[in-house]
Parts: C-alpha cells; sequence; structure tokens
C-alpha cells in the first residue's frame, strides 16, 4: 500500500478515537460559599489518556454540593443553598453537549436545612432529594423540560441514636431507589437506621411507608450512603461512623444482613470518616471512600455470595474525599477531595481492581461531588 494511503488510514482513525474520547463529560459540584464565584464545573474526560480539560462553569447558584443527571443525561440536578442557615434547594440545569453549555432552568424549595444527596427516577419524572440537618426527605415531580415542580411529599424524621454528639435526631444522608426503582431507601446517619418506602411511579404522592419501615443499623455506626449490585441480589450501605460497609441480601423491598466489614486498614481505630461507596460495572469490585486521617480508597473484590473481601487501598492525592465516580466502562474513577480542593482520574485495573492516578491535578475550590456522562 502507497505511503500516503497508509497515512491516510491513520489519520481517519486517530480521528475516530479523538472524537470518541471527547465525549465523555464530568460534571463537579462544590461549596462555593459564594453566588459569584464558579460553583459547578464541566469538564470533557479524554478516556484515552484520562485527562480532563475544562468546558465551562456556572455562577449565581450557592453551594450546589451535590450532582445527579438526568436517565437521558440532558439535565443536571441539584442540592443547593447547602450548609446555608435556614435554607435549601433543589435546582435544575440542562446541559447540550453540542454547543458543551450549562443552562440554569429553575429552583424549589429543598423541604428541610442541608439538602445532601439527590437522585431522579429511572423516567426521568420524578426527583427525591434528602436534608441532612433536619433529616427529611422531600419528593418532587419533573416537567419534560427538566423543570423541578414543588414538592408533593415530605416526610420528617425525629428520632436520633446513641452519640449526642453526631446522632441528637434524624440526619438522613441518601436518596437511593431499589434495582427495579420499586422502591427508595435512605440511610439515617442520626437514627442507624436504612428507612425504606414503597415508590409507586403513578401515583400523585409516589410514597408510602414499606413493610419493614427500615432496617436497623449497627449502633453508633451512621449509615451514610448506599448502592446496589448489578445483579440486584445484594446492597451495600457504607456507615461514616463505624468506618464499615455492611452488606446485604436484598429481595422485594427487603434488607438481610449478610456481612460487615472495614473500610479501615488496622492502622486506624477511630475518627473514622467514611463517606461514598460504589461497584465496578462489572460487578466484580466495590469501592469505598476514607475521609479525616485516611484520605484513601478502600479496594474490595466482590465474592459469589455478595461477601467482600479487602484488596488494598488508594491514598487520592488530597484531603477530604467527599464522594467519587466510576465511568461506565469501569475504566476510569474519578475523586473529589474537597479540603485540598482538587480532583483526580485514576485508571482501574480490571483483573486486580487496583487504581493508579493518570493525568493531572485538577484544582477546584471545595469540590463536593461529581458525575460522569458519556454522550
Amino acid at each position: 500500500m502507497p505511503l500516503k494511503k497508509i497515512l491516510s488510514s491513520v489519520f481517519i482513525i486517530l480521528a475516530f478515537i479523538k472524537l470518541y474520547s471527547q465525549n465523555t463529560y464530568v460534571f463537579f459540584g462544590s461549596f462555593n460559599r459564594d453566588k459569584t464565584t464558579e460553583g459547578i464545573y464541566v469538564y470533557e474526560l479524554d478516556t484515552i489518556k484520562g485527562k480532563l480539560s475544562k468546558v465551562t462553569s456556572v455562577k449565581g447558584i450557592l453551594n450546589p454540593s451535590f450532582l445527579t443527571l438526568s436517565p437521558n443525561g440532558k439535565y443536571v440536578f441539584a442540592c443547593t443553598e447547602s450548609k446555608t442557615k435556614n435554607a435549601g434547594s433543589v435546582s435544575s440545569f440542562a446541559f447540550n453537549p453540542m454547543d458543551k453549555k450549562l443552562t440554569f432552568i429553575n429552583s424549589q424549595k429543598s423541604g428541610g436545612e442541608n439538602p445532601v444527596y439527590v437522585t431522579a427516577h429511572q423516567n426521568g419524572k420524578w426527583l427525591i432529594n434528602g436534608n441532612y440537618t433536619e433529616g427529611s426527605v422531600s419528593v418532587y415531580p419533573v416537567l419534560e423540560n427538566g423543570s423541578i415542580q414543588p414538592a408533593v411529599q415530605n416526610f420528617q424524621f425525629l428520632e436520633g441514636s446513641i452519640n449526642p454528639g453526631r446522632q441528637e435526631r434524624s440526619h438522613i444522608h441518601s436518596t437511593v431507589f431499589s434495582p427495579n426503582f420499586d422502591y427508595i431507601f435512605l440511610p439515617d446517619l442520626g437514627a442507624d437506621k436504612i428507612r425504606s418506602y414503597h415508590f409507586e411511579n403513578e401515583k400523585h404522592k409516589p410514597l408510602s411507608p414499606a413493610e419493614p419501615p427500615f432496617t436497623q443499623a449497627v449502633l453508633g455506626s451512621g449509615p451514610r450512603h448506599l448502592t446496589f449490585h448489578p445483579n440486584g441480589k445484594y446492597a451495600y450501605c457504607i456507615e461514616e461512623m463505624g468506618g464499615a460497609v455492611s452488606v446485604y441480601g436484598y429481595d422485594k423491598g427487603r434488607l438481610a444482613p449478610i456481612q460487615r466489614i472495614d473500610t479501615h486498614s488496622e492502622k486506624f481505630k477511630e475518627d473514622f470518616e467514611s463517606s461514598d461507596v460504589h461497584i465496578s460495572p462489572d460487578g466484580l469490585f466495590l469501592y469505598a471512600s476514607n475521609r479525616g486521617v485516611e484520605n484513601n480508597i478502600a479496594i474490595f473484590s466482590i465474592q459469589n455470595d455478595g461477601k467482600l473481601k479487602t484488596v488494598g487501598y488508594q491514598p487520592t492525592k488530597g484531603k477530604h474525599p467527599r464522594v467519587f465516580a466510576i465511568d461506565e466502562t469501569g475504566k476510569f474513577v474519578i475523586v473529589t477531595n474537597a479540603q485540598s480542593g482538587d480532583a483526580f482520574v485514576f485508571r482501574r485495573n480490571a483483573e486486580t481492581g487496583l487504581l493508579k492516578k493518570v493525568g493531572k491535578r485538577v484544582k477546584i475550590k471545595a469540590v463536593s461531588s461529581v458525575q460522569i456522562r458519556r454522550y
């Protein structure tokens, strides 16, 4: 084959690689503390090199501390006015991957102080928000244009648990749908319970108490975030105060305890600040973040019976890894370090589960959450 044709073919292949590698977007939320500064950031992820390149950002919104995406990727929903006294809201933004713009749509009151976690139903018509400080949950209809409507339900919880400094009352820390989206689970750090509600999509008020209405966690453990295995048979709850992951069997709205395993190595005995938990798309590995003195990601292999086996620990290269995310291919893990104000990309070894830093440090002040989406 003539050299000219060979070079032409190479250029075409490289063009396709570049096109493929530049359609994955990464959305970062933060505690910006000031509406005049950037709050939400959008980056492109080079899926060949693992490099992040800034695309756009949004000002005019206060403390967009946690983000989630609509199922079709058109909208970004954020917990806003988090850690703002006597305030709290949830906000909607439209994202257009063609012009790479993020545009504010509207906001609604969160129904409680300090919203910390928001999740969307698979049909895109519902949004459920959890408020930490006042221990409550709000349910919102969402229109086809991404506009959040006023809440149709709000549930307030009061009881606390055994730690008077941290558990004086209920503190809802996440809102997680079941694999079939027919139940919602609410880890309550303040009450040491994983609350559960039945979700009926066609009703005007879709939530009703499940049976049983909660699963009791270990007292003083502080359940925080929950994730389900891709096979739908197991659930994993990370406990902020206990520094552990509790493993549950799952069936028709019920959680049955299987195992509880530390997220920290033996050299750490106290002051746990475990935060986030995710499973690789292949269902073979679980990752859990530790803040505080550890600042690492604990890595576990998932056995056939759902139980976990410790593989190792990966330092996050910063302080206070609050939230992290795994891309849909399972190739990359992106970690946000809130205190050091930076984010890092790690390449994941699909066989061992281990992580290796790639790319450069991305500096984002008080970065607190991340979502990844390929368009």
